[in-house]
């Protein structure tokens, strides 16, 4: 639905005469808004981000299947100074082949401490593991609400909690005013113990634990010609619900592009937002890394 409307978003421009704005003021606590390209016709569309521990060495997943691996150049004061991408590797299916036409919608991503990889898929709504780059995937086993998803709107977001539990949440809820169901991958099998609260018209684009143990939302409110506006918000995670709420970042629309992925990290000052957006292979939008600083 997304990509539909920001094709007719992207001819409407065109039509107009669109040769770019300057946007809003970006709000306090932005540190960096990077611009990056690599080769070949697959680069772009990234959907999740992850980092090392450092923060320097990155790996991205694309919505059409596909990884990158990189490098961040950081001075002393933790800012990006250059962005190294090498080329895109296709994700495989568990014959060990390129994932089919129709399967390779990837959103969320998620690493585990022993290297392996997660990745959560919108069509048809699944969870698969790699046990590492370039290896063939295994498929968690599909609960019947994942069947019963909205093929372009399913498990957008994917978090690995501290002890080894993975959340994903979907891209919208049942209905305005609904809230989102957050599922959860423990001892083998999905439970859906409980929910998150949605806040006006904003739907879930990712979500990762910070090294505070705190659950980080991303999210995005499509304004049409207006762009997007971003949001992220924290949460407790106790094992019956989400706690103490709190919004700790929400931009003006326009501010940046498809803000997609996102990890949060401590930097020398503090926290960290580090995110990546997704061009959806249209030329009015760029991949970007932004970067904010967020309260502790």
């Amino acid at each position: 639905m997304l990509r539909r409307s920001l094709g007719k978003l992207t001819l409407l421009l065109v039509l107009a005469g669109f040769s770019g704005s300057a946007g809003p003021l970006p709000p306090r606590g932005l540190l960096q808004d990077l611009a990056f390209h690599g080769p070949g016709a697959l680069f772009g569309g990234f959907s999740a981000l992850h980092m090392a521990s450092d923060a320097s060495g990155f790996l991205a997943v694309s919505d059409h299947g596909a990884f990158v691996t990189g490098r961040f150049d950081r001075d002393a004061a933790g800012r990006i100074t250059a962005i190294h991408t090498g080329a895109m590797t296709r994700l495989l299916g568990p014959d060990g082949q390129p994932l089919a036409d129709g399967m390779t919608d990837s959103e969320g991503l998620a690493v585990a401490a022993d290297g392996s990889l997660y990745v959560s898929f919108e069509g048809p709504a699944r969870v698969q593991r790699y046990a590492g780059l370039g290896k063939p995937a295994t498929f968690l086993p599909v609960p019947p609400a994942f069947a019963a998803m909205p093929k372009n709107r399913a498990l957008e977001a994917l978090a690995l909690a501290p002890d080894g539990t993975l959340y994903t949440i979907p891209e919208i809820s049942a209905a305005p005013g609904r809230p989102f169901p957050v599922y959860r991958f423990r001892k083998g099998g999905w439970d859906q113990p409980f929910v998150l609260p949605r806040r006006g018209a904003f739907l879930v684009s990712d979500a990762t634990f910070g090294p505070d143990g705190r659950l980080y939302v991303l999210e995005r409110e499509f304004r049409g010609l207006g762009g997007f506006a971003t949001r992220i918000r924290r949460f407790d995670l106790a094992e019956t619900g989400l706690t103490r709420e709190s919004t700790v970042l929400q931009t003006e629309p326009g501010t940046h592009d498809n803000l997609e992925g996102l990890v949060v990290w401590r930097g020398p000052d503090g926290l960290v937002a580090t995110m990546i957006s997704d061009d959806n292979y249209l030329p009015l939008f760029r991949s970007q890394i932004v970067e904010y600083r967020l309260p502790d």
